[in-house]
């Protein structure tokens, strides 16, 4: 186990804090330990530090990053067994080259199992798969007395929900199995269109989604009037190995290849350079290199996590740091959608990624954030005038709709605004409270949203 005094942000960079970083071995985690970490401020989990806010910070508290743990893939029933601080980079290089996926990718591969579980991710095919939490088949839980309790959503119902999407505020995740996909490439067969206007880009999403299991949308947050919110949509499947080689034959000798290329990462200082006019630039030659209509080959790193070849790519935004800003409104709700995107449009804050996708059912994790509906994400310089107002603004907006904002990215949310969004807010709370009677897990963002 070592230890030492830190500094941590999440990936948004707004509101480091202090805190007692501990890494160690799920095992090494035993009562007396948890007893001395949780003096005076409690401890949190965390896992690579990309959630955008503060759900894995303690100021003046310890937070636990747990070692990597072990790969176990089981081919025959499609399922791996692993350890909650291995990432989801290293799980893939364990397993696409043996013919497997992972069930559900955010936009980055460097989150980790237990992050993912706690964060409830999602990603491009939440309409067809749900959330990641819908795969994991069991997974063993650090109490705060020091136990650990082997569950799966039949044995315990109530804690497996309270847990998936509950932030880490049940307990630390130690080890989960996990049902994978099966794929017979490492590519995928994307259908690229650029999309002239935010009306023409719902269209062919509500009826055209169904068609792929991934789907996503880059929207131009700056374009106004007749191309309000014109969009680059890219939907896709992973490719068959019959697929793979009608376009490139000598990628036959090898279909599982998978060795994610990375660049150079962005130096220490960088001043912010994702001003307005460079945003704008940027969308013009982005929007207008898209292919009216492509079908090709992508490599999962190409088509799921494209900046992750860039390191330390917050860096861009500077010093100041950048809000992740995404929420839900339901499908009846698109009123409200287009209002918000031309008040963005309109607002002179430039949002340099801007992702629309749509969700499917709910998940059952009674604080995850997917809900039918669409679901917007913003990245918004945080150190430029008046953002405060757009997004008290888009706050109201989204609320007043019947939606919710997701924990995993939030950095400046109000309790009265998780609580609006989150109708089984006071059912996680008597659960978190009866697994954590001392209030012994504890975050940043669960003060600041009273989450305890």
């Amino acid at each position: 186990m070592r230890t030492r005094q830190l500094e941590l942000s999440g990936w948004g960079r707004t509101s480091p804090s202090a805190a007692r970083l501990v890494v160690a071995d799920a095992d090494e985690l035993d009562r007396t330990v948890l007893d001395e970490l949780a003096e005076p401020r409690g401890i949190i989990a965390r896992g690579m530090g990309r959630a955008y806010g503060d759900p894995a910070q303690n100021a003046g508290g310890a937070v636990v990053r747990l070692a990597r743990g072990p790969i176990v893939l089981d081919p025959r029933a499609g399922t791996v067994h692993v350890g909650a601080g291995v990432s989801l980079d290293e799980l893939l290089r364990h397993v696409v080259p043996r013919g497997f996926f992972v069930p559900v990718s955010p936009g980055t591969r460097f989150v980790t199992v237990g992050g993912a579980i706690a964060s409830d991710i999602h990603g491009k095919n939440h309409h067809a798969d749900g959330t990641f939490g819908a795969h994991v088949e069991s997974m063993t839980i650090l109490l705060a007395d020091g136990t650990r309790r082997a569950i799966t959503p039949a044995s315990d119902p109530t804690l497996w929900w309270a847990t998936v999407g509950g932030m880490g505020l049940t307990g630390i995740i130690v080890d989960a199995t996990v049902k994978l996909l099966p794929i017979e490439t490492s590519r995928c067969l994307v259908l690229t269109e650029r999309v002239p206007n935010l009306d023409s880009l719902l269209e062919r999403m509500e009826t055209g989604d169904h068609l792929h299991r991934y789907s996503v949308a880059w929207v131009d947050m700056v374009a106004t009037g007749a191309h309000l919110g014109r969009a680059v949509l890219t939907r896709g499947d992973h490719a068959t190995y019959d697929e793979l080689v009608a376009e490139r034959p000598s990628a036959g000798d090898d279909p599982l290849a998978f060795a994610p290329a990375g660049l150079a990462a962005v130096p220490h200082g960088m001043p912010n350079v994702l001003n307005r006019l460079a945003v704008r630039a940027f969308n013009e030659l982005w929007y207008r290199k898209a292919p009216s209509s492509h079908l090709g080959l992508e490599s999962i790193t190409g088509f799921f996590h494209p900046l992750d070849m860039v390191g330390d790519w917050n860096r861009l935004y500077g010093r100041g740091g950048f809000l992740q800003y995404q929420f839900v409104v339901p499908f009846e709700a698109v009123d409200t959608l287009r209002t918000i995107v031309a008040t963005v449009a309109a607002s002179g804050h430039a949002s340099f990624l801007a992702v629309l996708k749509r969700f499917g059912p709910e998940s059952g994790g009674l604080l995850s954030f997917p809900t039918p509906g669409w679901t917007l994400t913003l990245d918004l310089p945080a150190a430029v005038a008046g953002l405060g107002g757009l997004v008290g603004e888009l706050d109201r907006m989204v609320l007043d709709a019947g939606g919710r904002h997701y924990l995993a990215k939030d950095a400046t949310a109000t309790p009265e605004i998780i609580r609006a969004g989150y109708p089984r807010l006071d059912e996680w709370l008597e659960i978190r409270r009866l697994v954590d009677p001392t209030g012994r897990w504890i975050s940043d963002q669960a003060r600041r949203l009273d989450l305890y």
